[in-house]
């Protein structure tokens, strides 16, 4: 087995099996530090608009790949498995889809035992429209949304841009699996930053705006390949799989993100429900327009459904991943 394979495939199960644990020099909580002084540091030189925020992505990013290269040639003269667990390390701190599915199942359990005060509490932690106003099917919605969005951005954009690091070595005759790090790590970091700076609130509104961007550009491919690994998906489970495939095809383009209304209505159609419409964020009401044409009545059922569509998605998503990086040489 390659190592590129053998990379992919150890992070994957070690994300399945010991999800994304909680401490204090996490990979991406350190990348979420690093943001947080360079932000100070802008705004404190009045560099707090656009070109600020575009200066932000750029050190970010070179910060970032920076430390890891330097890690590596480190690591690599030390001994060459010192820096193949180093990269096992870098991708397995990247994904997040036993964490995602967690957290969401914490919501269900509240639900299910009728705890509005917990479930909004823990849908809090996924989501960024306000809880607070929510009642049980908004709560149950709010976390059906977060979790079709977020295996696009917490693990299938990660695959691609692995895979996608890796095969533009080969073309560039670079070291494959090196290349196939940098991609998944360039990918967090757009994540990380849209997370923390890319709103379309008056304070980041300007210098957000390039870090949702980058956000924007690194899951466009990889949100339109969530239709046929949500659809397979679908039909594995046992829900609607030609609902799935209709409702994305046809509501897809109508969220206001370039990339959310994918997975978002593909779930909507494979679970026959609707997702979207009117949401209350800290900073103003959105009027989202809705997705799917179902019921409206979501409970923690639907949730429950929706971890297990995501769940075969990101099997079947890895599925591919490794058999693509089978053939980089």
């Amino acid at each position: 087995m390659d190592k590129i394979t053998f990379v992919l495939l150890a992070a994957g199960i070690m994300d399945l099996v010991l999800g994304d644990p909680e401490y204090a020099y996490h990979p991406v909580r350190l990348l979420g530090k690093t943001i947080a002084v360079y932000e100070k540091a802008f705004r404190w030189s009045g560099l707090d608009g656009l070109a600020g925020g575009v200066m932000l992505v750029i050190m970010v990013s070179v910060s970032t790949l920076g430390s890891y290269l330097a890690a590596h040639v480190l690591l690599e003269r030390l001994h060459p498995l010192a820096s193949l667990a180093l990269d096992v390390f870098a991708v397995y701190s990247c994904l997040s889809l036993k964490d995602l599915i967690v957290h969401a199942r914490k919501v269900s359990l509240a639900l299910a035992s009728n705890d509005l005060v917990n479930a909004r509490r823990t849908v809090q932690e996924i989501v960024g429209r306000d809880a607070n106003l929510l009642d049980m099917c908004g709560v149950a919605r709010a976390a059906v949304e977060s979790i079709a969005e977020n295996f696009v951005d917490g693990y299938l954009s990660c695959l691609f841009w692995y895979v996608a690091g890796g095969l533009l070595a080969c073309a560039m005759d670079y070291d494959p699996l090196t290349c196939a790090v940098i991609g998944v790590l360039t990918f967090k970091t757009a994540s990380t930053l849209d997370s923390m700076v890319g709103y379309r609130s008056p304070v980041y509104l300007y210098f957000g705006r390039a870090a949702a961007r980058f956000d924007d550009a690194m899951n466009f491919i990889p949100a339109r390949l969530s239709v046929p690994f949500m659809m397979l998906a679908a039909g594995l489970c046992g829900l609607n799989m030609r609902g799935c495939l209709k409702i994305a095809l046809r509501d897809r383009r109508k969220h206001a993100s370039p990339n959310a209304g994918h997975a978002e209505s593909c779930a909507a159609g494979a679970l026959g429900i609707r997702l979207g419409g009117p949401t209350r964020y800290p900073f103003k009401l959105v009027e989202k327009p809705w997705l799917g044409d179902g019921d409206l009545d979501t409970s923690f059922v639907h949730i429950d459904r929706t971890c297990a569509l995501v769940l075969r998605s990101g099997l079947i998503s890895m599925g591919a991943a490794v058999l693509i990086s089978m053939a980089i040489r």
